[in-house]
């Protein structure tokens, strides 16, 4: 088993995720840098600063630039970004359905043309694979459809189905690719993808179904797509039960600091989420009693850090007043300062629920923490 439940509170849990990488402490926010780096002039050196254990990229994009055999032959991802930690790669499914524009849907795979260049590209199960292998990343997620949150019933259940024989094809396909001499990471895992829209229907079946396949980790993706809150946290909390109890469940680019919270109550295990970065890039940034905009001119000759006592290397050195001037003078210091706070103040979040379910107080701190980021109406 890869996965050791420490403690439990209701259906959150405290647990450590062992992979060839070293260990995940969960819950755990990974940090997301797309296309092998974090948006904001962040380095992977930065990242062990601010506590990240986890960095997510993208198939998709990497496939497309700088391409996945350079990337291989450079020695896989880890190597080619001087990072030592997991990474978790995403398969690319997300991406070709949301980004490509033109693109046809088959058993076999999807034919899509880039968003770069135009060229056209076939990504499958086995692509995918093929694509993550190539990275070496720690955890490969599988190649499933993403359907739209107003998606007719039945397309929905015929994606599903689609997406599970997909799951199938990309175990197999892994298996095989483990086993070749070449392959940099021979003990990468496979996660999979429960799908289903807001159809608690066809979540649960999903979710039996790939609960069979026994793998390391498993996900629930297509969710923050449009729906509301209150849908997605029922989706979760009906979903959940039916996946297993002994592996952990990643919770596919959600979000707020109260979705977090929400969803460990739910129990989530893995979080990713570009709004740290891109929040940060625009000034807006996150405090334990809500989001602050630096742009207002309140901030003008604020001399306090972002949030008092906050570690990140933005609060221990710089006022308020200072990181506004750098962003209203486009100097790029800013938004580096800014993202460093955003994914520092995502990284403590997660370490502060761990320590509360390591001590048996998660409850009372889901409550405080949900209170104090209403403090402040920006």
């Amino acid at each position: 088993m890869n996965f050791d439940i420490i403690k439990k509170e209701g259906a959150a849990k405290r647990g450590v995720f062992h992979t060839v990488h070293g260990d995940i402490q969960t819950p755990v926010f990974m940090n997301v840098g797309t296309a092998a780096a974090i948006k904001g002039a962040v380095a992977t050196t930065d990242l062990y600063d601010i506590g990240t254990q986890v960095e997510l990229s993208n198939t998709y994009h990497l496939h497309v630039r700088p391409g996945d055999r350079l990337i291989h032959d450079l020695g896989g991802l880890h190597k080619f970004m001087n990072w030592s930690r997991p990474i978790l790669t995403d398969s690319g499914g997300f991406q070709v359905f949301s980004l490509a524009g033109l693109r046809k849907i088959k058993e076999e795979g999807v034919t899509f043309h880039s968003h770069v260049d135009g060229r056209i590209i076939f990504m499958g199960p086995e692509e995918s694979m093929q694509i993550q292998s190539n990275l070496a990343s720690t955890i490969a997620m599988a190649f499933d459809e993403c359907p739209s949150s107003v998606a007719e019933k039945s397309y929905v259940q015929k994606s599903v189905e689609r997406t599970t024989r997909w799951l199938e094809r990309c175990k197999k396909e892994m298996e095989r690719l483990n086993g070749l001499p070449d392959t940099i990471n021979k003990q990468q895992m496979l996660f999979g993808i429960n799908q289903g829209g807001v159809y608690e229907d066809i979540r649960i079946e999903h979710a039996k179904i790939i609960s069979e396949f026994d793998l390391p980790g498993y996900a629930i993706g297509g969710l923050a797509v449009g729906e509301s809150h209150e849908e997605m946290y029922r989706i979760i909390e009906e979903t959940v039960p039916y996946l297993p109890g002994n592996k952990p469940v990643y919770l596919m680019g959600v979000g707020t600091p109260a979705n977090i919270i929400e969803g460990v109550y739910r129990g989530i295990d893995f979080f990713d989420c570009v709004y740290p970065s891109r929040n940060g890039r625009h000034g807006h940034l996150y405090t334990h009693f809500g989001k602050i905009n630096l742009f207002n001119a309140k901030y003008e000759k604020d001399e306090s850090p972002i949030e008092e006592g906050c570690q990140c290397p933005a609060c221990k050195s710089y006022s308020r007043a200072y990181i506004r001037h750098l962003l209203k003078t486009k100097e790029m210091l800013g938004m580096r300062l800014c993202v460093l706070h955003n994914l520092y103040f995502y990284n403590n979040l997660t370490r502060e629920i761990r320590e509360a379910l390591d001590e048996g107080r998660f409850e009372a701190y889901r409550k405080e923490a949900l209170d104090n980021l209403n403090v402040l109406k920006e």
